[in-house]
């Protein structure tokens, strides 16, 4: 599926998958233990590339200044503000952002499955988030070693996933923006 992007072919995946899970027999409690097994053998997966990942950042401790003006939220009449931090500190908060994103995806399918009593997303969900956590930007730059530029550049843009039209916009890493932030006195924010 080169060459697609990755919402196509997590529809792809999706509706491949909702057949296939209609054809098998989740009443077999074998069979349901076996998908359930694969769905955290999948979640496993996941947070053992967010550790690593964790651990090549703090590894390399990249403490290259990074400059960019965060959008405003939506609907706000306020202009963006300038964050300053690290290439360390910022890849941190973004595998933070991933493992909190990867709990809650656990916790909704474990209300689903446990609560709710449903047995077909364990299936779609032992697979798109193993995927999308092997497509996201610092996977393929920590694990896969892609250098940090062009799309990887940071701040890595936001997908544009479902609610991508309801947000703001991604965030300005331009010096020309960055330096209107900076005369304008918005912000100053500075992570460390």
């Amino acid at each position: 599926m080169a060459g697609l992007s990755p919402q196509v072919t997590n529809i792809i995946i999706i509706l491949g998958m909702m057949q296939v899970s209609k054809r098998i027999p989740f009443d077999d409690p074998n069979v349901l233990n076996m998908v359930r097994a694969l769905y955290v053998v999948s979640n496993l997966l996941i947070a053992g590339i967010y550790v690593y990942v964790q651990l090549q950042i703090n590894k390399k401790k990249d403490l290259t200044t990074l400059k960019y003006v965060e959008p405003a939220p939506m609907g706000s009449s306020e202009e963006g503000k300038l964050v300053t931090t690290t290439v360390h500190a910022y890849d941190s908060q973004q595998i933070k952002n991933s493992f909190r994103s990867q709990l809650m995806g656990v916790a909704m399918m474990g209300f689903m499955h446990l609560y709710m009593k449903y047995t077909n997303p364990l299936l779609i969900q032992s697979i798109i988030p193993f995927k999308g956590a092997l497509e996201s930007n610092l996977v393929k730059i920590h694990l896969f070693g892609q250098p940090a530029s062009g799309d990887l550049k940071r701040p890595f843009k936001q997908s544009a996933g479902l609610m991508g039209g309801l947000q703001s916009g991604p965030a300005q890493s331009d010096k020309k923006a960055v330096e209107a932030a900076e005369r304008a006195g918005r912000g100053g924010v500075k992570d460390e």
